[in-house]
């Protein structure tokens, strides 16, 4: 048996086992919308933990973090990392109990949901507003998934891109009908282990096959910039493809790295603040007190695996300079050395580490998309009276739609993982994370000032991106920062320029405020 062959196995072997999991909580999750979108708020410290991490990281912690420091070196990873550590820290630290006390007593089981009983809106504005900005950033979040799955199937077995992708989109599909948020938060509990011991497993093995930690440090310093938290590595390329000379990769001088570079790399941290997969996780939790070792176990796990991702692609530059020659092969790096430094069955189950993080990312993704729109769209706004059923069928409808179109944004084979993510990712921290905040720790706030700022922040991402950071110079920030102030900005102003909320609304957040 070759050794393609025998990796193929391993992870359809893993792939069963996810089968497995979902068809074991099948029944539960459909007893009610409840337990399909939120499990009833059943969940304890540690599926609570590693699940919000594992839907979270997705393939990009595999493949996209890793891409970057190969590609450029370590500055814009390493800054990124930083940023992530630090706002999962936080957002355990301060928004988990607050919003696991509001939600129940908000009787909310989506975000949206919770958005809108928290103003207690009979007109459901904010509601539909937060469903939109759902379904279309994490259309685009579960694109990123797909090319994952493209990328790593097409890259093992030599297959097309296309038909991988669709493949691996199909079998996320099938799972995520079958179990809903229980299954979803079970596997990726596993998914989570296997994601770091993968990590683990590459970085102790490339350390060791490139000749110890000395000589990976060594050859990263004989490229400009490439270890510089203040500078940055600059491959020259022609035509997108880094040059080689004489079986070397081609670097120009190191490029600077600007205080406004780096803030715009630790504002991924922001982020959390209005991540739906993360926050859901908090409001299905069975007790608020379990939320502290939640909180110790997420924030281990994301400093090892952030930490060592980083140095994978440190490691691979050292072992592979040339192998990976454009910034969407890079991401590849994690497959390379995978595959080239581990016995055929431990590679196979190293690439279940991706196939993991993919999974684990997009069942999250696409269940919160299809309860936006069959919980928030369908039965908030055109059939209230829709029976429990009828929405858990809505649901899987919505589940096919959003999969189809994620598979056409997915389409294009050189698209850069990290690029798709960061997109996403500011477009949930701009468009939730300041109304998040605000909803749970400033009373003040009312339901004019909430929808201002998710229909600032949501656009503003928008806008950044596509016309005025390709401007370049001082405009160069990553889209989450300015979106994320100016949300914040909007909500405040049109808060103090517009009546108080009700006395009703207030009691309520005393009472939250108090733990009652």
């Amino acid at each position: 048996m070759n050794d393609t062959m025998q990796i193929m196995i391993t992870m359809i072997i893993y792939m069963l086992i996810v089968i497995g999991i979902g068809l074991a909580f099948a029944r539960r999750a459909n007893k009610s919308s409840e337990d399909y979108f939120l499990g009833g708020r059943t969940l304890g410290p540690w599926v609570t933990a590693m699940s919000a991490e594992a839907s979270d990281m997705s393939g990009w912690l595999l493949m996209g973090l890793p891409g970057v420091a190969y590609w450029c070196g370590i500055a814009d990873a390493a800054w990124t990392a930083i940023g992530l550590a630090v706002g999962t820290y936080i957002n355990w630290l301060i928004t988990s109990k607050r919003l696991r006390r509001y939600s129940e007593k908000a009787e909310a089981i989506t975000l949206p949901e919770f958005f809108s009983n928290r103003f207690h809106e009979e007109k459901k504005v904010i509601m539909t507003i937060a469903a939109l900005f759902i379904l279309i950033f994490f259309t685009v979040y579960a694109a990123s998934c797909l090319v994952t799955c493209g990328k790593l199937f097409s890259t093992l077995f030599g297959f097309d891109y296309v038909p991988m992708m669709i493949i691996g989109a199909v079998f996320v599909l099938v799972y995520t009908i079958i179990g809903g948020f229980l299954a979803e938060s079970a596997s990726d509990f596993m998914q989570a282990i296997v994601m770091i011991v993968a990590l683990v497993i590459i970085v102790v093995t490339g350390t060791v096959a490139a000749g110890g930690l000395d000589a990976v440090i060594s050859n990263a310093q004989s490229i400009p910039g490439f270890l510089d938290f203040f500078g940055i590595a600059t491959p020259v390329v022609t035509d997108g493809t880094q040059q080689v000379v004489n079986g070397a990769p081609v670097f120009g001088e190191a490029g600077t790295y600007s205080i406004m570079s780096i803030l715009s790399n630790v504002a991924w941290g922001l982020g959390y603040f209005g991540m739906p997969q993360v926050l859901l996780r908090f409001m299905a939790i069975r007790k608020e007190g379990e939320l502290k070792m939640s909180r110790r176990i997420a924030t281990v796990w994301v400093l090892i695996s952030l930490t060592v991702s980083v140095f994978i692609g440190v490691i691979g530059r050292t072992l592979y300079p040339t192998a990976l020659t454009t910034e969407a092969t890079s991401e590849n790096v994690f497959i390379l050395l995978a595959t080239n430094l581990l016995p055929p069955i431990l590679a196979g189950l190293v690439m279940a580490g991706i196939l993991a993080a993919t999974i684990s990312s997009s069942d999250s993704y696409l269940l919160i998309a299809a309860s936006a729109f069959a919980k928030n769209i369908y039965q908030g706004l055109f059939h209230k009276k829709a029976s429990d059923k009828e929405v858990l069928w809505i649901s899987r409808f919505a589940l096919l739609a959003i999969t189809v179109i994620a598979i056409v944004i997915a389409l294009d084979e050189n698209s850069v993982i990290f690029t798709i993510v960061s997109f996403a990712w500011a477009g949930f921290g701009a468009t939730f994370g300041p109304l998040m905040l605000l909803s749970l720790f400033w009373k003040r706030i009312n339901r004019a000032g909430a929808i201002a700022g998710m229909i600032s922040g949501g656009c503003m991402v928008f806008v950044w991106n596509l016309l005025i950071r390709p401007m370049g110079g001082i405009w160069d920030i990553y889209e989450l920062l300015p979106a994320f102030v100016i949300s914040c900005l909007c909500i405040v102003v049109v808060s103090l320029l517009t009546a108080p909320p009700s006395e009703e609304m207030q009691r309520e957040f005393e009472e939250v405020r108090a733990g009652k």
